[in-house]
């Protein structure tokens, strides 16, 4: 079974003044949000982008496939905060996601905090959005047990 998600984006102008907007069509749940080439590489001035966007999705696909190995192991977690870093750095090659950060606050009941972090490592390359990205985008993980 395969699903299918769709995003739209329009862009009018030149890449450097240009301006242009992103929606999730799929779902609905944003529209109209607006990209710039500098919210990409400057200050996002109330603007997102598209490694913004990448973070969302990373650190929301890890804290499932975190959830779900915690869940298999016996120690389902009361919450899990995770938030990604994706680097965006000019290469001689052009502009490029060099990085994506991800850090783990844990609360789980009946833990370690070795096996917390063993699962966090695990979790970071069993995502689908790390499988995504592996190869081409360095990929680390601090996860921290509170409780």
């Amino acid at each position: 079974m395969s699903v299918t998600r769709r995003a739209d984006a329009t862009w009018s102008g030149p890449l450097a003044t240009g301006a242009g907007e992103v929606s999730a069509a799929s779902s609905g749940s944003f529209s109209d949000l607006p990209v710039s080439w500098a919210a990409r590489t400057e200050a996002p001035g109330g603007k997102t982008s598209p490694e913004e966007l990448l973070a969302a999705a990373h650190a929301t696909c890890f804290s499932m496939a975190l959830s779900g190995a915690l869940g298999r192991a016996g120690t389902p977690p009361d919450r899990l905060e995770v938030s990604a870093e994706v680097t965006f750095d000019k290469l001689e090659a052009g502009w490029t996601v060099v990085g994506s950060a991800l850090t783990v606050r844990g609360w789980v009941p009946g833990i370690t905090a070795d096996a917390f972090r063993a699962a966090a490592e695990s979790s970071r390359d069993g995502c689908p959005i790390s499988r995504a990205l592996t190869g081409n985008v360095a990929l680390s993980v601090e996860a921290t047990l509170l409780g």
